[in-house]
């Protein structure tokens, strides 16, 4: 039992390494430097609160603007870097040696040059000094030290490749070939403009991931990570594998604030995965769970990733639509784990934890879900259109009258929980585990639910900035954390003021530390991916790989996909999530949507961007590098590139999902209504959940080999009903290019021509595409065309752009002077493609009756 013991306690610190050195640093050192390291973090997430505060404006001190901002910013997290990181697997981790110091007083100075000579620099842009160009040499070379601490050598070696790409462009083979960039140019671009490395990714660090990685913190270290294992094992734990199902939403909870998805495994891991092995799951498969469940948490709205932020600047739409776009693919990736976990369960006759909730009848059970369902719709009612009420009233007052309302709710809250017992799960390793039950470990934590709704009111009802959101949405967590256990030992009749309002404080200091040290490696990885972007944008590589991409892919849409897919995975191996989206949607975003357009398809720029950042978190689970499959191997004591093989297989739902809504955007609500999107939601969920039926080989019974295939035949109709209704009946009719006028005046408003254009590019390259032209309002077709700002000039057989009005909508549709109109596509009156759902349900019902016919028989025979 002892050597048992010390055997959990090394795998524990293992796994507290594991996770240290590669999300916060593995060096704890002792003593002053100890204390200086986590007071240089606190002191990051002081100021990242102070500039996302309106106080700056108020006193009219401490203002700084974006290019100083993200230069401080830099500045921190350089620092830090060198603090925490080891430079190699033999360095001490409990002191900083001499040249770590040295490195990190240097590289803070780099990082923040741009804030302390700031004035000068802006009276000679574009004109560095000899000392600008040596500071900015110093100043990568230590970016690019610190990205190899921090995040593996990978990064480095890449950025590093991009800077010798930029420097010796002309001795590149053929098409590779460009000029080359000098020195001084080089160092300009990348450290001195915001072309580079301060540039808009390092920008998105400043000011928004901080602010929601520091608010995931606070919550986690208020105790919400906890509350939520809690409450989905008191809900799901009983039920047919069980407990794996309560890892997926309690891994789907805790990746809302996690940002991590090894944290995020080992954290909620070292609980789901002995429980799951409990029940039946084998070590492999049950590491698999976690691990699908925990990366998946990167992708729920309305907390995603890093790189929904940098989405923001990228697409150019507001965060409020990222997260309307994202939310329905990743809710039914959620669902559809779930479904797998249970078809794992049904496989191997599996059973659930015994649970402590009373029995009550099912019909009993719904009317309580529904009950709680309407109730909680018609307090959203209230407070929506409550306050759309109180607002014209109250005028300047109303945040002060919403903030007291708050803290009379979250005090009514702690109140009730306070009559509640303080729940503890049992231990997993021990012999008998009995759940908790659901109504009092619920109302225990309710009070964690209110700094959320401040998040999810400030972005989608204020309108307000992703980081002003996570800066008010941080400040009533600061108050909760300090007044939670005053409050509660209070309520509980067990007060000691002082002590626990300084355990309130102490859990707030962790936070603080947490969250920047959770940053360094974020912080770090948007500034060496600056340097990639701003060699694509100053040597044009970009094009290049066009060229090159539509060579290799003979210019079909779905190979670039897949080589776009691919390249996602193999740099994901290296790159942290955050770097791989930049770096691969800097370089093919632009590739998919024009080569897109050629080949007939308006592909959204969102979609794209999604396409990217899914297969980015992909990389996560990946074998044989996804580091989050070794964390679970490491809990688990299943074999890591298995547990690696089966995360992927299980995740092949979250692989397909970005295919589909690239050739289907309904499935991002574009250009969607709310009973469409209903019903979109509703079909879907249930074609992901047959095709996790047809790749687990498991339904009702055993998959025959027809029957799989069928069923992803079925699944592929519900979420692509135009593929079949295309090849029945053509969207699109041809219209002479000379009757474009007409063809604009006779469809309806609101629906689109495509139209084939050939011209020259921006370079004075040929090429051809299409172009999808909304139809503007208008009564004659002379009215519509005068809306669109663009005029037509027939000669011959040819069809040419005559004139292109300033400004107007044609020429940002992309419409220039003298380009050849090819082909018009007008729409046509036809059946909707929905209909082609009614024969992929009739297929389905055939299956499910052959299947429960031979469940029947079998049940029968025994």
């Amino acid at each position: 039992m002892t050597d048992e013991k010390t055997q959990a306690r090394a795998s524990e610190s293992d796994l507290e390494d594991m996770v240290a050195s590669s999300d916060s640093g593995a060096r704890k050192p002792l003593g002053a430097p100890g204390k200086l390291l986590v007071g240089i973090a606190a002191a990051w997430s002081l100021f990242q609160l102070w500039i996302a505060s309106p106080l700056p404006y108020i006193f009219r001190f401490g203002v700084f603007n974006a290019t100083e901002a993200r230069s401080i910013h830099l500045a921190f997290a350089l620092f830090l870097a060198f603090m925490a990181y080891p430079a190699l697997k033999r360095s001490p981790r409990d002191r900083i040696p001499i040249q770590d110091w040295l490195f990190a007083a240097v590289a803070a100075f780099c990082g923040a040059y741009m804030f302390l000579f700031y004035d000068q620099l802006s009276e000679r842009p574009g004109s560095p000094l000899t000392q600008d160009v040596i500071i900015g040499v110093i100043g990568i070379v230590m970016l690019l030290e610190a990205a190899r601490r921090s995040l593996g050598p990978p990064l480095a070696i890449v950025a590093s490749v991009f800077i010798l790409y930029s420097l010796f462009g002309p001795y590149m083979p053929g098409i590779l070939a460009h000029r080359g960039v000098s020195i001084n140019g080089l160092i300009n671009h990348q450290w001195l403009t915001a072309q580079g490395v301060f540039g808009i990714a390092l920008g998105v660090s400043t000011s928004f991931v901080f602010l929601f990685v520091l608010f995931g913190a606070l919550l986690d270290k208020a105790g919400a990570g906890n509350y939520f294992i809690k409450v989905a094992f008191s809900m799901l734990g009983h039920y047919k594998g069980g407990p794996a199902k309560a890892a997926v939403v309690a891994s789907g909870m805790t990746g809302l604030i996690s940002g991590s998805s090894i944290a995020n495994t080992v954290t909620t891991g070292t609980f789901t995965i002995p429980m799951m092995k409990r029940v039946g799951f084998p070590a492999e498969k049950a590491g698999a769970v976690e691990v699908s469940s925990s990366v998946n948490g990167q992708i729920m709205p309305p907390v995603m990733g890093a790189a929904a932020f940098l989405m923001v600047e990228y697409v150019g739409i507001p965060y409020v639509e990222v997260i309307k776009h994202a939310f329905l693919p990743a809710l039914i990736s959620y669902i559809a784990l779930i479904y797998i976990v249970h078809l794992e369960a049904l496989k191997a006759n599996m059973t659930g934890l015994p649970t402590s909730n009373p029995a009550r009848p099912f019909l009993n059970k719904m009317i309580g879900f529904l009950t709680g369902l309407i109730l909680l719709m018609a307090l959203s009612f209230v407070v929506y259109y409550g306050l759309g009420w109180l607002k014209p009233v109250l005028g300047g007052a109303t945040p002060w009258v919403v903030a007291v309302a708050l803290t009379v709710i979250y005090v009514a809250l702690l109140k009730v929980g306070a009559n509640y017992p303080e729940l503890e799960l049992d231990d997993p390793s021990s012999r008998v585990v009995k759940l908790p039950q659901t109504r009092p470990t619920v109302m225990v934590g309710l009070h964690y639910i209110l700094p959320v709704i401040v998040l999810v009111w400030c972005l989608m009802v204020e309108r307000l900035s992703p980081g002003l959101s996570a800066f008010w949405a941080t400040v009533f967590m600061i108050f909760i954390m300090i007044t939670q256990r005053p409050l509660i030992a209070l309520f509980r009749g067990r007060s000691r003021l002082a002590a626990d309002t300084m355990e309130g404080f102490k859990d707030l200091w962790d936070g603080l530390v947490a969250g920047a040290r959770n940053m360094i490696g974020i912080g770090i990885a948007t500034a060496t991916a600056g340097i990639i972007v701003g060699a694509v944008s100053q040597t044009g590589v970009g094009l290049v790989l066009a060229d090159v991409v539509e060579i290799l892919s003979m210019g079909n849409l779905m190979l670039i996909l897949l080589l776009t897919a691919l390249l996602s995975l193999i740099l994901g191996m290296g790159l942290p999530t955050t770097a791989n989206y930049i770096v691969v949607s800097a370089l093919m975003a632009p590739v998919i949507v024009m080569l897109g357009q050629q080949n007939g398809l308006i592909v959204p720029l969102i979609a794209v961007h999604l396409f990217v950042f899914y297969f980015g978190i992909m990389a996560d689970v990946t074998p044989p590098v996804g580091l989050a499959s070794f964390a679970a191997a490491a809990v688990s004591g299943g074999d890591p590139l298995r547990t690696g093989f089966q995360a992927f297989y299980y995740s092949l739902r979250t692989a397909a999902l970005p295919f589909l809504f690239i050739f289907n955007t309904d499935l991002l609500l574009i250009d969607v209504g709310w009973l469409q999107g209903i019903a979109i939601f509703i079909v879907a969920t249930i074609a992901m959940l047959i095709f996790a039926a047809g790749t687990q080989g498991f339904m009702i019974v055993r998959n025959r080999w027809y029957e799989s295939i069928l069923l992803l035949l079925v699944a592929f109709t519900l979420f692509r009903p135009g593929f079949w209704m295309d090849k029945i009946h053509d969207p699109y009719q041809s219209v002479p290019p000379s009757e474009f006028a007409q063809a604009l005046g006779e469809v309806e408003d609101g629906s689109n021509l495509r139209v084939q254009i050939a011209g020259e590019d921006a370079f004075g390259d040929p090429m051809t595409t299409f172009i999808l032209v909304p139809v503007p309002r208008g009564d004659t077709p002379e009215e519509r065309m005068e809306r669109l700002g663009m005029e037509l000039w027939v000669d011959g057989d040819q069809t040419l752009v005559d004139f292109v009005e300033f400004g107007g909508l044609a020429q940002d549709l992309g419409f220039d002077f003298d380009q050849e109109i090819l082909e018009v596509m007008a729409p046509v009156d036809r059946w909707a493609k929905e209909w082609m759902w009614i024969p992929g349900f009739l297929v389905f019902g055939a299956i499910v009756l052959l299947q429960r016919r031979r469940r029947d028989a079998s049940v029968a025979t025994a």
